[in-house]
C-alpha cells in the first residue's frame, strides 16, 4: 500500500518544514511548492490526498488556487488545510477550504491532525 501524499504550497521556508514534518510524521510522502504558479502547474499533474496552501503566495494567491482546486473533479477528494497569518482573510476561504489555520501553529497541533487524516485514508 503507498502512503497517502501531502502537497506542501507555502512560500515561507520554515512553516513549509514544519508542516512537511508534521505530515511526514503521520506517514505522508511530502512535496513542497513554493509559488503559486509552480503550485498550478503541479497540480496539473498530481492527485495529492491533502494540501496544505498558504493563502499569501508569489505570483498566484492561495484563494485562486484554492477555486481551482475545488471546481476540478480530478481533485475533489483532496482535503485543504488552508493557512494564513490574516483572521481576515481566513474568512474569506472558510466556505472552500476543509480546515482553515491561522499562524502561528503549535507543531503537535498539526502533527495529530495530519495523523487523523492519514487514518482517514485508512479506512
Amino acid at each position: 500500500m503507498s502512503k497517502p501524499s501531502a502537497m506542501i504550497i507555502d512560500d515561507h521556508g520554515d512553516s513549509a518544514i514544519i508542516f512537511s514534518e508534521a505530515m511526514r510524521l503521520a506517514g505522508f510522502a511530502i512535496e513542497i511548492i513554493v509559488s503559486g504558479d509552480e503550485a498550478l502547474a503541479r497540480l496539473e499533474e498530481v492527485t495529492p490526498d491533502v494540501v496544505v496552501l498558504d493563502i499569501c503566495l508569489p505570483r498566484v494567491a492561495g484563494t485562486e488556487i484554492l477555486r481551482r482546486i475545488r471546481i476540478d473533479r480530478r481533485l475533489a477528494g483532496a482535503y485543504v488545510i488552508v493557512v494564513t497569518a490574516d483572521p481576515l482573510s481566513a474568512d474569506t476561504v472558510r466556505q472552500l477550504a476543509d480546515q482553515v489555520l491561522v499562524k502561528p501553529i503549535g507543531f503537535r497541533w498539526l502533527r495529530d491532525l495530519a495523523t487523523e487524516l492519514a487514518e482517514r485514508g485508512d479506512s
